[in-house]
């Protein structure tokens, strides 16, 4: 799919189908059929697919090609079925567009349209246009690391609070939860590198006077509020370490408990089933057989025994 917004103003106005992309200020690719490519070609920027952006060597994602800089970032967002992924997102800066290629949808890619003119550095041309997305994609990811944290408050009032009885698949849940929590901070922890990569980059290439002395001071506070999320993010992970090494330490809990029941349930029977064993000894003089106070008298015996046993551990406090 293809979409295409126009500069009008302040604000990006979405391009009627059929428009000439020429027009375009800013041209988002979203799972590009090759009728599309060759439309984005056309205007000399060339649209990589999606193996060269997951290519991991540095020279893939960070690169300039005729006057046009190639930008990869990784960020999270959700596939066509709706599961979270991991995907890489490129920004292609020519002198007069921004393009974008991403084959999942990261949520600032919906909203940034509607909120342009809202954003700090505008969107006149492509270098501020490229800057106020990575101040929504940073905002929104300052976001997923506080909704993680409201998670992992909620797991944290369940597992730690006097009042709670959790059962062991309730604990369970609790740690899968964390477990997403935390595959879900990693992923934002990578996209934060990514995109200081990129900025990096972005701030070298900003060598005219007129760009860096306007553009610069913006790179390095977009670069400041990246660092500080890092260090937010791990924060958060060091809370998701915690969080699963407590709820580790309930479920071993939970299961002690029951093994301690069943000890005990274990040690009430034994001494009966001791006497019980004597009695069904066949030894040929064994006088209680015949006597009338016999059977009682074992019965007598093994609830003694046992109310001696629970008795005991009562006193130990082990019940």
């Amino acid at each position: 799919m293809l979409f295409a917004y126009r500069v009008v103003g302040q604000r990006l106005e979405k391009l009627a189908p059929g428009a000439p992309l020429t027009q375009a200020g800013w041209i988002d690719l979203l799972r590009p059929d090759p009728a599309e490519e060759a439309a984005v070609k056309a205007l000399g920027a060339d649209v990589p697919t999606l193996e060269d952006m997951e290519e991991i060597e540095i020279s893939n994602r960070l690169y300039r090609e005729d006057r046009t800089d190639y930008m990869t970032v990784v960020l999270p967002g959700h596939d066509a079925p709706g599961d979270r992924v991991n995907l890489p997102v490129t920004f292609i800066l020519t002198p007069t567009q921004m393009v974008t290629v991403r084959h999942h949808t990261p949520r600032p890619f919906e909203t940034y349209p509607g909120r342009a003119d809202k954003v700090g550095p505008g969107c006149v041309d492509p270098d501020r246009m490229f800057l106020s997305m990575m101040e929504e994609i940073i905002g929104r990811l300052a976001d997923h690391l506080e909704g993680s944290g409201r998670v992992l408050d909620d797991v944290a009032h369940e597992v730690y609070a006097e009042t709670a009885a959790m059962q062991s698949r309730e604990l369970r849940a609790a740690l899968q939860k964390i477990g997403r929590e935390g595959e879900h901070i990693s992923r934002v922890r990578f996209g934060l590198l990514t995109l200081e990569r990129a900025l990096s980059y972005f701030g070298q290439t900003l060598h005219e006077a007129y760009r860096g002395d306007t553009l610069l001071p913006m790179v390095k506070g977009l670069t400041r509020d990246i660092q500080a999320l890092e260090v937010h993010a791990d924060f958060v992970a060091n809370r998701v370490a915690l969080a699963t090494d407590a709820t580790l330490g309930m479920i071993n809990l939970d299961q002690n408990q029951t093994i301690r029941i069943v000890s005990v349930v274990a040690a009430l029977f034994l001494p009966p089933t001791l006497i019980a064993s004597i009695y069904g000894m066949n030894f040929r003089v064994m006088p209680e057989l015949v006597q009338a106070w016999g059977y009682p008298m074992s019965l007598g015996m093994m609830l003694a025994a046992a109310l001696g046993t629970y008795i005991f551990f009562r006193w130990k406090k082990w019940l």
